[in-house]
């Protein structure tokens, strides 16, 4: 009785590799030395921020705004949350 195709015991045809072919190392990036790299890299960094979609000034103020008022309030609750603690803390332990 033969195996079934893709069995553990018998290796399909296409999982076997060619020992001829050798593998490379690195790749592409073996190519080019470090400075062209560093290079394309920047390149990649100034083509990303060119997708990116700036707030216009009144958006940037509008957020800006938020964000104050949101530590703001963040601080405040905090501060009363810390001032329950004290005073609860005062009361248990003298």
């Amino acid at each position: 009785m033969t195996d079934a195709v893709g069995s553990i015991d018998t290796p399909d045809a296409r999982d076997e590799v060619p020992e001829s072919k050798k593998a490379r190392k690195g790749g592409k990036r073996a190519k080019k030395g470090p400075l062209k790299r560093l290079a394309t890299f920047y390149r990649q960094i100034i083509a990303e921020l060119r997708k990116v979609v700036w707030p216009t000034r009144n958006q940037l103020t509008s957020y800006t705004t938020v964000v104050i008022f949101f530590v703001v309030i963040m601080i405040a609750l905090v501060t009363v949350i810390d001032y329950g603690l004290d005073h609860a803390a005062k009361y248990v332990f003298g």
